[in-house]
């Protein structure tokens, strides 16, 4: 074959792909098998699987890749490409697949070893079109659960077709589960007062995505704040009452004090009352019987209302008793309740009061997270998912080498404990101003980790991800992605900080490096350019938003200088003028609405707006 973005590579004399996550066992062998182009993809044995979706999906991944139509059929065809078959003696999530000369064969366990053996096929034909190398592959997941946790409803809800596409990148990889972290961003009924200036999800909406995950052997699991994160709710006139600090609920919006505050008020019957209404609500739409009540960062827990029974009783004694019985309102409706470990892990003895098969949710997020409370929740005995995360929060391009790091040790501790699952986290504090295809590298390297013992390291699975996920033939964009992150100083929390209240601006010291980091992010920018004619044109698509980032980047570093330099009342370490500056914010942040709109609806774009049009603000003041 010629030299081209699909070429299969020579690795040890042998023909081999990029495969992720990848395969327990591999074989390569030297020659080819050509798919024809008047063949067939056939089913023998189904064992009852209706195998249909599964046809097509590998039918369109064939044409788009070589432009050759595969007939569907069942049963038997001397035309047979490809045969697929169900085998009651392999895994249930197992499958086998075998390519030689005289064609393509896969053998899976049930349905999931269907749709992961698909999407191995599929990943190999989108590198090498209608020539497959002959191999044998016998794979299977490490952990049953390979789940993404996405947050919609701290600044970005994404439209209902891009979530069917996070769907589709996550099939591609292998993973089984999502869950949509909600606070106040779904339409309940009698709740208008929460969500009547939002664009919130509906039923409708979660029906037929629910419906399109199934399809693709995705469980799409409930999933609500329940205890604390309720700052919507009981800011409003009417739930207030429930809070337990509601003088709170006077002080202006601010994205920190939204992390921060607003926790149920637990000597108030009603806050059961009135979050079992929620759940039983919402439970309703969903397929799974699984149910996550979320209940972490209770902040304000004992402090406020529910003090005098804190006294009594013990913080944690109040936070166990309300979980217990959120738990058991679920297991009395056919539901395995989860929740994060957070609070729990403090004192992890409690567990035992849980009801049988309630799952914690044990999380960290940094790129050197000790582990402890997976130990913690492991030596209590509970069933538990291990949590890491893509580090997009806060950030306008992610961490991807603090994600990497994390996710790594995560699902290493996750083995050690034996841990039913991972599932991978994307959450979206103060604002989620990142574009949401900026977490696919990290939600790739969760389905790595979380699928086998066998991930290449940092460097080499990162040129892989540039040439599978993003066809990059030059195999740089995540590398080049990767220093993005790193390069910039004052960053959007610095700049929500400022402007909310919670302490001033770095000084001169602190910001030196601001010179050096518009002119490393402005470096990114010219790579990222250099790369556009390595891509295909999904490829190119994925560049645009990582350019209108670092723009936004660049000026958060002038921002900072000249801020900086105005409150502590020294010469700007970067020469422009703020009103100059002013504009440029104004007119990026135009820009960014408009990319916005293209994958999440209007939702919280406007706080994001208030930031930057309050700095423009800022900057054309005197003094």
């Amino acid at each position: 074959m010629g030299k081209a973005w699909t070429d299969i590579r020579k690795i040890g004399g042998r023909l081999k792909m990029y495969l992720l996550p990848r395969p327990q066992q591999e074989e390569w062998y030297g020659e080819c098998y050509t798919i024809r182009y008047n063949g067939c993809i056939v089913t023998e044995e189904t064992g009852g699987v209706d195998c249909y979706p599964y046809m097509k999906m590998l039918q369109e991944e064939v044409e788009e890749d070589t432009g050759i139509r595969l007939k569907l059929r069942q049963g038997s065809s001397k035309k047979a490409d490809i045969t697929l078959r169900i085998d009651a003696l392999t895994e249930p999530e197992g499958y086998t697949l075998t390519v030689s000369q005289k064609g393509i064969w896969m053998s899976a366990g049930g349905r999931a070893g269907m749709i992961y053996g698909i999407q191995t096929l599929r990943q190999i034909i989108r590198q090498g079109g209608a020539c497959i190398p002959c191999l044998k592959i016998s794979d299977y997941p490490c952990f049953p659960v390979r789940g993404l946790f996405y947050d919609v409803t701290r600044g970005r809800i994404p439209t209902l077709d891009y979530l069917k596409k996070l769907a589709d990148h996550m099939v591609f990889y292998k993973m089984n589960q999502l869950q949509l972290y909600i606070e106040h961003s779904f339409l309940f009924e009698n709740l208008s007062e929460v969500w009547c200036d939002d664009t919130p999800l509906m039923a409708e909406d979660i029906l037929e995505l629910d419906r399109y995950c199934r399809g693709r052997g995705i469980e799409l699991v409930p999933a609500i704040a329940s205890f604390g994160h309720l700052y919507k709710i009981l800011r409003t006139k009417s739930f207030r009452h429930l809070c337990e600090m509601p003088e709170l609920a006077e002080k202006p919006f601010g994205f920190v004090d939204r992390m921060n505050h607003h926790t149920l008020d637990v000597s108030n019957p009603d806050s059961l009352y009135f979050i079992k209404g929620l759940m039983e609500e919402y439970m309703e739409l969903f397929s799974s019987h699984k149910f996550n009540i979320c209940a972490d960062e209770t902040f304000d827990l004992g402090k406020g209302r529910s003090r005098k029974l804190a006294k009594e009783k013990g913080v944690h004694r109040l936070y166990v008793d309300f979980i217990k019985e959120l738990c058991t309102f679920l297991k009395e409706h056919n539901r395995q309740p989860m929740f994060w470990g957070d609070i729990i892990s403090e004192c992890p003895e409690l567990l035992k009061e849980l009801p049988e098969g309630t799952i914690c949710l044990s999380w960290g997020y940094g790129a050197d997270e000790s582990g402890e409370s997976v130990r913690r929740i492991a030596a209590a005995g509970a069933v538990q998912y291990c949590c890491p995360g893509v580090s997009g929060w806060n950030q306008l391009v992610n961490q991807i080498d603090v994600s990497y790091q994390n996710i790594k040790r995560m699902c290493h501790y996750a083995r050690e404990c034996g841990a039913a699952g991972i599932l991978n986290t994307d959450w979206g504090d103060f604002g989620h101003v990142n574009h949401p295809d900026f977490g696919i590298t990290g939600m790739i390297y969760g389905a790595a980790f979380s699928w086998g013992s066998e991930v290449p390291e940092y460097e080499e699975l990162n040129r892989q991800i540039s040439f599978l996920e993003f066809r990059d033939r030059s195999e740089r964009i995540v590398s080049i992605i990767e220093k993005i992150s790193r390069t910039w100083i004052f960053k959007w929390h610095d700049a929500v900080n400022f402007m909310e209240g919670h302490g001033g601006v770095k000084d001169s010291a602190e910001l030196s490096g601001l010179p050096e980091a518009v002119k490393g992010l402005e470096a990114c920018a010219r790579e990222l350019y250099s790369i556009l004619p390595e891509l295909d044109s999904a490829g190119k698509a994925c560049v645009p938003p990582y350019l209108m980032a670092i723009d936004g980047m660049i000026l958060l570093q002038k921002l900072g200088a000249l801020v900086s330099a105005r409150e502590h009342c020294y010469a700007p370490l970067l020469p422009i003028k703020a009103a100059d500056l002013a504009v440029e914010l104004e007119e990026w942040i135009h820009e960014y609405k408009e990319e916005w709109r293209r994958t999440s609806r209007e939702s919280e774009l406007f706080r994001i707006g208030n930031v930057v049009c309050w700095y423009a603000d800022y900057l054309r003041q005197e003094g």
